[in-house]
């Protein structure tokens, strides 16, 4: 079994493990086997990174077997720069979620802590995919433990934001599907992404298919305005739950844009990006805002979510390596950076049952270490240099400068709004006097919380500091991927 067959069945497996425990009575025993599962799934990614050549932008890895011999449907698995980060994050993420749930689940502990990993080894599968039908049914597939997660395990209106999750993603879902198909006939039967990505494709047809895809990854950003569900699911899923969603499950969508509409469909692409460009504009502004009035601080870091991620989508469509490594950067950073936030709610709310704002007040006097911690993380989240959510935010913007000026102004004002809503939640949660009898009574973070905190700090550090590791990895896939976007199709 090749390394990323590895990296996808060996979380499965040890979920589908989970899975038959069954009873909480072993929940300790359950935890366990959860964290050694996360630990072998994240160790067993290593060797993608530490063996990965760099300077070139080739399929690494490569696995290639029949799946489905007679619609020539094949397990086709490969990575590369633009893949490889997204891969080791979501096994990384795993581990900490695992750490967070730790104490808080105690009902059935298995089922939470399986559908986890299972959602894990499904999320590599779609960052590994290199056929069109595996991608899809790994996509697809994503949707499920998601969806028990919060239906299960989420807050009084769990139901309707679990049915509201599902039935968004899957609609965006539907269009993709008649996309691929069409791509599959046009190409004499293949679902291979390397021959779509030769293929000339008709302006009309494009612009159909690019549409088609649109709706699929518009949905899973989400871009604005097809982002509504997105405060509701986060409000109610259970902590590890909005972790996972904002780190890793957002960045399916951005990752389909870079692996089927920019590289099948470049006339497209280019034809349409003033109307990416504008909705990631509104997304950055407008969205960003909205999260200033929130009073829920849930609902205020979703909204953030989405600001954060029109960066993403800004910086694939300005066409530039600045820009699409920035995005690329952007998204890593937001997984460290989101689930550090969410995670940090998650501290707040296990000890008061509030996400109000209003709640709270001069949490720094009972839990300074906690406090401390929530700082740099309200840093990254505003783009503070030095910090991982700075890197990609400022490569982004400089490319949309180079691009058109008034363009990168606008996404540079969004740095001023996301200062402006993260820091005023930041003073009404934690500085000042303590505020009332909830606050007074609380404890500080014990061990296991202060290495989940420590974990993501040192990764919002390292990359804020250091970047060049992330980015020497994407440069050859990057300048490749716009060599696809250059060259018309149009036949």
């Amino acid at each position: 079994m090749g390394l990323l067959s590895l990296a996808i069945w060996t979380p499965v497996l040890f979920g589908v493990v989970l899975l038959a425990l069954g009873r909480d009575d072993q929940a300790s025993v359950v935890r366990w086997i959860a964290l050694v599962g996360s630990l072998i799934s994240l160790a067993v990614t290593i060797p993608l990174y530490t063996g990965f050549k760099l300077g070139t932008a080739a399929m690494q890895f490569v696995e290639k077997s029949v799946w489905i011999d007679r619609f020539h449907v094949n397990y086709h698995l490969g990575v590369d720069g633009i893949s490889l980060w997204l891969i080791l994050l979501t096994a990384f993420i795993t581990v900490i979620v695992v750490l967070a749930g730790w104490e808080v689940i105690t009902e059935r502990v298995n089922q939470y802590m399986g559908a986890f990993l299972i959602l894990s080894g499904l999320m590599i599968g779609v960052f590994s995919a290199q056929d069109g039908m595996l991608f899809y049914v790994f996509f697809e597939a994503t949707l499920i433990p998601m969806y028990l997660i919060i239906g299960i395990w989420g807050g009084p209106n769990k139901i309707y934001a679990a049915f509201k999750f599902f039935l968004y993603t899957l609609m965006g879902s539907l269009l993709m599907l008649v996309a691929l198909i069409y791509l599959y006939n046009q190409s004499g039967g293949s679902f291979d992404l390397a021959t779509w990505y030769k293929l000339p494709l008709g302006g009309h047809a494009q612009t159909l298919l690019f549409f088609a895809f649109f709706a699929a990854f518009a949905v899973k950003v989400p871009m604005w305005p097809v982002h509504t569900w997105l405060p509701d699911v986060h409000v109610e899923a259970p902590t590890g739950g909005s972790a996972v969603l904002a780190a890793i499950m957002l960045k399916l969508g951005a990752y389909g844009f870079l692996r089927f509409s920019l590289p099948i469909l470049p006339d497209a692409s280019h034809q349409w990006a003033w109307l990416i460009i504008g909705l990631s504009l509104v997304a950055v502004i407008y969205v960003g805002l909205v999260a200033m009035v929130q009073k829920d601080m849930k609902k205020l870091v979703a909204y953030s979510s989405v600001a954060h991620m029109g960066f993403v989508t800004l910086g694939f469509f300005v066409f530039s390596d600045l820009g699409v490594s920035g995005a690329i950067v952007q998204m890593i950073a937001h997984g460290f950076v989101s689930a550090a936030m969410f995670l940090s709610i998650g501290v707040l709310y296990d000890r008061v049952h509030s996400r109000e704002i209003a709640s709270y007040g001069g949490v720094v006097n009972t839990m300074p270490n906690f406090a401390a911690f929530a700082l740099l993380f309200t840093m990254a989240n505003c783009g503070l240099p030095g910090t991982a959510g700075f890197v990609g935010e400022w490569m982004v913007i400089l490319a949309a400068v180079k691009a058109n000026f008034w363009i990168g102004m606008a996404a540079a004002s969004a740095l001023i709004f996301g200062a402006a809503y993260s820091l005023w939640m930041y003073k009404r949660v934690y500085l000042g006097p303590v505020a009332n009898d909830h606050v007074k009574e609380l404890t500080d973070i014990g061990s296991r919380e202060f290495l989940v905190m420590a974990l993501l700090a040192i990764a919002v550090l390292v990359m804020g500091v250091y970047p060049k590791p992330f980015t020497d990895v994407m440069d050859a896939s990057v300048a490749e991927l716009l060599r696809h976007v250059a060259v018309s199709k149009l036949h």
